[in-house]
């Protein structure tokens, strides 16, 4: 599915097209520009390589492209550290099959540990919590996590992933007041998955489905954005115990760099605050009653 080559082209063509060449000092140049942004040869010029060998990076036809390199292209086109991130990622020779076949075929299953379900198990009276695998896969949760945003319990387990229920879940949308800026971020986080696991099967599937399905998926996923939001705030409609706002902080596990403790929190004193422990306790808060 993700190839390299492929990847790495359509991502650097937009990084150039939503680029103004005032905004980086270059003059608007000779003739009328046919195309909007920077032209290969201004990216080559900015980042100090010949036009011919920017040519061949972006069209992934450049075997083992220098850090020294990747860093001057990524200065040249004004990459956030995501951006640079994923530009590596996709910069990097992958081994391919003999036959040529893309690597996307099944794997393990993701498997969280003992140890960190007793942690979301003890945090679940004061936080919401769950686990993110490869793929924007829910893994584990406690109480109030699983019945935050959707009854995860309730869901077939390969239903239980972030993308598919924001992009294809009908009630997503009234559960997500904000909903084109979470839809966004989860593209955004999912590019940048790929980027880090070009041939995961499961990443493979979501994205697939998800082009296949989504008209909304296929328009943000075709802007080639790569955002990890880690941290922030975000309003909630749940269905039972009204409009939540709470803040998350994400962690990526040491011991499983490929899995993502998310964490969920209200103000102090807050409604938020007496509604999220309502959904720990298998209750639900009225507005109005916080206290």
């Amino acid at each position: 599915m993700l190839h390299g080559e492929i990847e790495i082209s359509a991502f650097l063509k937009a990084r150039r097209a939503e680029l103004d060449p005032a905004e980086v000092g270059l003059p608007d140049g000779f003739g009328r520009r046919r195309v909007r942004g920077l032209r290969r040869e201004e990216v080559a010029q900015l980042a100090g390589i010949s036009v011919d060998y920017y040519i061949r990076i972006e069209q992934g036809r450049a075997p083992a492209v220098s850090d020294s390199v990747l860093d001057a292209i990524a200065r040249a086109l004004r990459l956030s550290d995501g951006e640079v991130t994923y530009l590596r990622n996709v910069a990097m020779p992958r081994r391919r099959p003999a036959d040529g076949a893309a690597g996307c075929v099944p794997g393990p299953a993701q498997t969280v540990r003992p140890e960190i379900q007793q942690l979301l198990a003890a945090m679940d009276r004061t936080v919401a919590a769950v686990v993110l695998g490869r793929g924007l896969d829910i893994l584990a949760w406690n109480e109030s996590g699983g019945r935050l945003s959707f009854d995860l319990a309730s869901l077939d387990p390969d239903r239980r992933n972030t993308a598919l229920l924001v992009f294809l879940e009908p009630a997503a949308r009234e559960r997500y007041p904000d909903w084109d800026n979470k839809a966004e971020e989860v593209v955004g986080n999912l590019r940048a998955d790929s980027g880090r696991y070009p041939d995961d099967p499961r990443i493979c599937e979501v994205v697939s489905e998800l082009l296949d399905r989504s008209p909304e998926f296929r328009r943000m996923w075709a802007a080639q954005g790569v955002y990890e939001c880690l941290r922030g705030t975000k309003r909630i409609r749940h269905p039972e115990a009204g409009e939540l706002t709470v803040t998350f902080e994400s962690f990526r596990l040491g011991a499983d760099p490929d899995q993502v403790l998310v964490t969920y929190t209200a103000s102090p004193g807050s409604e938020s605050e007496a509604r999220l422990r309502g959904l720990a306790a298998g209750t639900e808060v009225p507005v109005g009653s916080a206290s």
